[in-house]
C-alpha cells in the first residue's frame, strides 16, 4: 500500500484527492497553511490534517498542490528521505523545482491534470494528465492515470512552460474570444447572455466536428470557402477597431494555412486570401 499525502489543500487537491480515493488509493494526510481547509479536505478523504513536515515524514508519495511560486520554497523547507516520491501538480513549473527533495534521495516528478478546477472539487475522469518522471516513479504515476480513467500525456524535461502556454489556448483564451465577441455585439446593445446563448451552441458543434474529423478538415467559415469578399467586408467593418482588426487578421491568416492543409484552397487562392487580409481597409468603411 502506498500512503499518499497532500501538502496544499486548494482546488487541485480538492479534485485530485477524492478522485484518487475513489480509484482505491489510500490518502492518509493533508497539510495546508489554512488549518480549516486542511481539516475539511482530510475529512472528505478519511485522512488526518497535520503539519507539512508530518506529511513528508509519514507518506510514501507526497503531492505538492501549492501555488506554482511556492513549489520550490516548500520543497526546500521540508526534510525528505530516500525512496520517497515527491510530485508537484503544476503545468508550467519544471520538475527541477523539487531538486531539494531529489538531493535527499527522493524520486521527483510532475502530475498535471489538464482540467479547469473549481472550488470544492472537479471530476477528473476523461481528462488528460501530463506525467513527467523517471522510472520507477513514472510507472506508478502512469498507473494512477489509468486508475483515474484519464488519458496519459508523457512530457519530456524542459517543455513544461511551452506545454502549459499551449493549454491556455483551450482554456482562458476561450474566455478572451467570447469577450471579444461580446464587445462587438455591444454595438447593437446585445447582452453577454445573448452572446453566450448564440455562440456557445455553434462553438460546441465546432468542437464536436473536430473530435470526429480533425482540426483542419472540419474548419468552417469564409476562409475555408475561399470567400474573399466576406473577408474584405469583415476587415472593413473592423476598420474603426484597430486592435480587433489585428486580432481578426492574425487568426484569419492562420486559418488560411489550415484551409490549405485541408485542400480547400490551392496556392493561388491562399495567396489571394492572404493579400486580402493584409490590405488596408477601405477608406469608406465605417
Amino acid at each position: 500500500m502506498t500512503a499518499i499525502g497532500f501538502v496544499g489543500a486548494g482546488r487541485v487537491a480538492q479534485g485530485l484527492g477524492p478522485a484518487l480515493r475513489g480509484a482505491g488509493y489510500t490518502i492518509i494526510a493533508v497539510a495546508s497553511r489554512s488549518p480549516g481547509t486542511a481539516a475539511a479536505l482530510a475529512a472528505r478523504l478519511d485522512a488526518k490534517a497535520m503539519p507539512a513536515q508530518a506529511v513528508a515524514d509519514t507518506c510514501d508519495l507526497v503531492f505538492l498542490t501549492v501555488p506554482d511560486d511556492a513549489i520550490a520554497p516548500v520543497a526546500s523547507s521540508l526534510a525528505w528521505r530516500a525512496g520517497q516520491a515527491v510530485v508537484h501538480c503544476s503545468g508550467a513549473t519544471e520538475v527541477g523545482a523539487l531538486d531539494a527533495a531529489a538531493r535527499a534521495g527522493a524520486m521527483t516528478g510532475g502530475f498535471h491534470p489538464l482540467q479547469a478546477f473549481a472550488e470544492g472539487g472537479t471530476p477528473l475522469a476523461g481528462c488528460t494528465v501530463t506525467v513527467e518522471a523517471d522510472p520507477p516513479l513514472a510507472e506508478t504515476l502512469e498507473a494512477m492515470v489509468a486508475a483515474l480513467g484519464c488519458r496519459l500525456n508523457r512530457l519530456p524535461p524542459g517543455r513544461r512552460a511551452l506545454y502549459h502556454a499551449s493549454a491556455g489556448y483551450g482554456s482562458q483564451f476561450l474566455h478572451v474570444l467570447l469577450a471579444e465577441i461580446a464587445d462587438m455585439w455591444g454595438g447593437w446593445s446585445a447582452s453577454e447572455a445573448d452572446v453566450l446563448a448564440a455562440i456557445l451552441p455553434m462553438a460546441r458543434s465546432s468542437l464536436d466536428a473536430m473530435e470526429r474529423g480533425g482540426i483542419a478538415a472540419t474548419m468552417p467559415g469564409p476562409v475555408s470557402r475561399g470567400d474573399i469578399g466576406s473577408i474584405e467586408a469583415h476587415c472593413d467593418a473592423l476598420a474603426t477597431r484597430p486592435d480587433a482588426l489585428a486580432f481578426y487578421r492574425a487568426h484569419a491568416l492562420r486559418s488560411v494555412t489550415l484551409a490549405r492543409e485541408a485542400g480547400r484552397l490551392d496556392a493561388a487562392q491562399a495567396e489571394a486570401m492572404r493579400a486580402a487580409l493584409r490590405r488596408a481597409p477601405s477608406p469608406d468603411a465605417e
